[in-house]
């Protein structure tokens, strides 16, 4: 076996990732980020849908392919707004818009507990803000970078 490495050169570019996320109840998954979440119906199967947003397609699928809770990244939207419109959608919003080194980011949950992280530039002005883990554990920034959990 290779272990040698492709050369850049020689690589194939990749088109776009669109994740595939477990979920119990496909229906009523798409009812929830159709209607609370905004996404767009694109086409489906028994067990299966595609929804977009932007530039952004998700695949739900149920009872197989993915693993439940899990994180998707998504980029480039204008966080507090977002964060209005899905709060006033009656969405999940595991945690608010918070300003991090690497983004301003929020979290939104699905009925099956994965979790969209949508983000934005960070606020250049504004402290680190708390995290929040997969576990809904809060962590605190601490000076030299690091964090520190916050207990109850």
């Amino acid at each position: 076996m290779s272990t040698s490495t492709v050369p850049p050169a020689a690589a194939i570019a990749f088109g776009r990732v669109t994740p595939v996320l477990r979920v119990k109840d496909v229906k009523a998954s798409e009812e929830y980020y159709v209607h609370k979440l905004g996404f767009k119906r694109d086409f489906g199967a028994a067990g299966f849908v595609a929804v977009t947003r932007g530039k952004t397609q998700l695949f739900l699928c149920e009872g197989d392919q993915g693993n439940p809770g899990s994180w998707v990244w998504i980029d480039g939207v204008d966080v507090e707004k977002v964060y209005e419109e899905l709060l006033a959608s009656g969405a999940k919003i595991r945690h608010k818009p918070t300003n991090y080194p690497w983004a301003l980011e929020m979290q939104v949950e699905d009925l099956d507990g994965n979790v969209l992280r949508i983000g934005s530039d960070p606020n250049k002005d504004e402290p680190t803000g708390e995290w929040l883990d997969m576990h809904g554990v809060r962590w605190t920034p601490l000076a030299d970078g690091g964090w520190k959990r916050v207990d109850l």
